[in-house]
């Protein structure tokens, strides 16, 4: 089995900062790529940013700028450094991980709990 553990969420003002981790436990044999998602109230989930094996990134539009995404291969750990935050940035936070199980052929999608961000104006 494969586990994704997300922890930094909470409440914070707008113009603050906030830092969420994750990390991936459990019979893994490699990580691709590493990722958060988003999902307000209401709405679909939606990519906030993404890290290849590599280190290549891809940010949504909302938060270039604002959030940096970057992993520790050696922790099997994705962050993300959010500053700036405003109230629109309000959400679910769902860390994702690409992940080829050991014993196993191809790899799955994993999602982690959820941790929630609460930006107050």
């Amino acid at each position: 089995q494969v586990q994704l553990a997300e922890s930094g969420g909470g409440l914070v003002q707008a113009g603050g900062s906030l830092r969420l981790s994750c990390v991936a436990s459990g019979r893994i044999f490699s990580i691709n790529a590493m990722g958060w998602y988003r999902q307000a109230p209401g709405k679909q989930r939606e990519l906030v940013a993404e890290v290849t094996s590599g280190g290549s990134t891809n940010y949504a539009d909302s938060v270039k700028g604002r959030f940096t995404i970057s992993r520790d291969n050696a922790k099997n750990t994705v962050y993300l450094q959010m500053n700036s935050l405003k109230p629109e940035d309000t959400a679910v936070y769902y860390c994702n991980g690409r992940i080829q199980a050991i014993m196993t052929f191809h790899e799955y999608d994993y999602w982690g709990q959820g941790t929630q961000v609460t930006v107050s104006s």
